[in-house]
């Protein structure tokens, strides 16, 4: 991994000539994702991410946390005892750099030993989950992480509205796989990483798949086609 999205961290946090990230998936051409966007704080995050802060409790792992945005608030605004984790190492040093007193750089699936009351998956959350045929393997791991009494707090987007329609409202999608497993790509600085498998997830979807590994699951809000999900042990 070239780890590009740490790369592009780092060089914002020491105003060593960033640069923008470019982005792009299966279904769509090249996007700017602004490095500033990655350090925003409470009021620059959208209604889904603050009211999923908001419902975080208890000792919290943040999974994906990137450059530390969400952990630094629960951490110094709720007061709440978090872990940080990522799999780029550039992004964990900077979160250690900011301020983040507990950041580990390591894949969820490799990371074990503690449980925690709040699991927190931001950022389109069920993108870590990678395709519908691994994430029963990622659904048995949060179980694991996951105290008796605990929540996981998940977002997602239903990217159906980004197919195409024919006249009478058909939705062109593949017929070999779900709509919403996607290859990501992230590109700076002229460099560009190998693509992830990238999953988006409409709400039954998500509902089907937690529900079919023990575990129940409500949709707390809605925002135009994402949505957040909080999601308990039955």
């Amino acid at each position: 991994m070239k780890d590009l999205m740490g790369k592009a961290i780092w060089d914002f946090y020491h105003d060593d000539g960033w640069e923008n990230l470019l982005t792009e998936t299966t279904i769509s051409e090249l996007d700017d994702l602004p490095v500033e966007y990655l350090f925003r704080d409470f009021e620059g995050m959208n209604k889904v991410e603050q009211k999923a802060l908001e419902l975080c409790y208890g000792k919290v792992l943040d999974i994906g946390a990137g450059a530390g945005s969400h952990t630094l608030y629960l951490q110094n605004e709720r007061k709440l005892e978090v872990t940080a984790l990522d799999v780029s190492p550039k992004s964990v040093e900077i979160a250690k750099l900011r301020g983040v007193k507990n950041a580990v750089c390591q894949n969820m699936l490799d990371f074990s030993g503690e449980t925690f009351d709040t699991i927190l998956l931001l950022m389109n959350g069920t993108g870590i989950f990678e395709s519908l045929s691994t994430i029963d393997m990622y659904f048995s791991k949060l179980n694991s992480l996951l105290k008796e009494d605990g929540q996981i707090l998940i977002d997602s987007t239903d990217i159906l509205y980004m197919y195409e329609r024919d006249e009478d409202g058909g939705i062109f999608v593949p017929s070999e796989n779900y709509y919403g497993e996607l290859d990501y790509w992230v590109h700076y600085k002229g460099d560009s990483e190998e693509p992830i498998k990238w999953l988006y997830l409409d709400f039954v979807t998500l509902k089907n798949a937690a529900e079919n590994n023990g575990f129940q699951i409500e949709r707390i809000l809605q925002e135009d086609d994402s949505y957040l999900a909080r999601i308990t042990k039955k």
